[in-house]
């Protein structure tokens, strides 16, 4: 899009609107909530508190928004919450989004993306007034062959891990949803628009989970260390954070105009040319970074994750007209100055990095 387009379309339909965002306090959700902050939208986020590990989140804790720190398998409370804010858009990031814990608690990561999941979309059918539901799932949902072709929308679904797996089992909960309760032929009836996103690997300053890329090649950076890589020539679509953010943002959009036609699934992740390696990632953040040094752990992961997983976007750039701002090395780039801001100033780094988005 042109310059000030994004910004100028997003906030026509998003100021003044409600704005009810699950995964608040998370990575990816910190940065939707300033972005809606931004946009000029009424944002209340339903999360779990943050982790003591993650103080993204309260960097922004000056924000007009209203919190709700909750359980989202707390049924009862999360139907009274979306009930009292009587939301115009529902953005369901909130999940159990790590491959490698789910194999620690595979039960709490079914319970939370799943069930989670199948308690927000009961709440807003409770409502009464019209609604767009995005649910926010992932790339790895499709059954991955590991092969270098692209997945497409259509494709079968699956899950080798416990967490791919509930995230596959999340789009089926959408779908029987759509299906039973919000079948686009009873529109007029009950008034609401449900789509899912699915997004590939989100990078980005503010990310401090575990066993992630970035954050960890930031704090072996910061700290002088080497960047310890496990699993280096695995190939992922790689994209910041502000590229599927704003993706589901214009599907919401989309989703205003025309109902209809946009409950469905959509992916967002880079061009074909960006899937890079583990390996090839971590150079060019050495690079950005002006210093450090990589090693490759012998041992590799103790549980499988997939070596190779690429996403087929033409779908989101025909219907949505939405195609990535930043190539591979920008993205980077990006995520690596936003790690070497001091704290302090970290906050509004974030804004000027969200304005200079909008703005290409």
């Amino acid at each position: 899009m042109e310059k000030l387009v994004m910004l100028e379309l997003l906030r026509s339909y998003y100021a003044g609107k409600k704005v009810f965002l699950t995964g608040h306090t998370g990575f990816k959700g910190t940065w939707m909530m300033a972005l809606l902050h931004q946009l000029g939208a009424e944002v209340k986020g339903y999360a779990l508190a943050p982790e003591d590990s993650a103080p993204f989140h309260n960097l922004f804790s000056g924000l007009n928004v209203q919190s709700v720190i909750a359980d989202i398998r707390n049924r009862k409370q999360l139907t009274e919450e979306i009930a009292s804010f009587q939301p115009d858009y529902v953005f369901h990031l909130a999940a159990q989004p790590l491959v490698l814990l789910s194999y620690e608690i595979p039960s709490e990561t079914f319970e939370v993306n799943v069930v989670g999941t199948a308690n927000v979309l009961e709440a807003a059918r409770q409502l009464e007034k019209r609604c767009n539901i995005i649910v926010i799932t992932t790339d790895k949902v499709y059954d991955n062959k590991e092969h270098h072709g692209l997945y497409k929308e259509e494709d079968r679904l699956g899950g080798y891990d416990p967490y791919s797996a509930s995230k596959a089992c999340t789009e089926l909960v959408v779908d029987s949803f759509r299906n039973s309760f919000f079948n686009v032929k009873d529109i007029l009836i009950h008034r609401k628009a449900l789509a899912s996103a699915r997004a590939g690997n989100v990078i980005g300053g503010g990310d401090f989970s575990r066993n992630r890329i970035i954050p960890d090649a930031a704090k072996a950076l910061l700290q002088g260390k080497e960047i310890l890589v496990r699993n280096p020539g695995s190939v992922r679509p790689w994209q910041h954070v502000l590229e599927p953010v704003c993706g589901y943002l214009l599907l919401g959009t989309k989703m205003t105009d025309d109902p209809v036609s946009f409950s469905q699934a959509f992916n967002f992740g880079p061009q074909p040319e960006d899937h890079l390696t583990v390996k090839e990632l971590v150079e060019l953040a050495i690079k950005t970074w002006g210093s450090g040094k990589m090693e490759v752990s012998s041992n590799g992961a103790a549980m499988h994750e997939a070596n190779l997983l690429k996403l087929d976007i033409s779908k989101a750039a025909e219907q949505l007209s939405w195609k990535p701002q930043l190539s591979a090395p920008q993205a980077i780039e990006w995520s690596m100055d936003w790690y070497k801001t001091p704290v302090e100033q970290q906050a509004e780094f974030t804004f000027t990095q969200i304005d200079n988005y909008l703005r290409k």
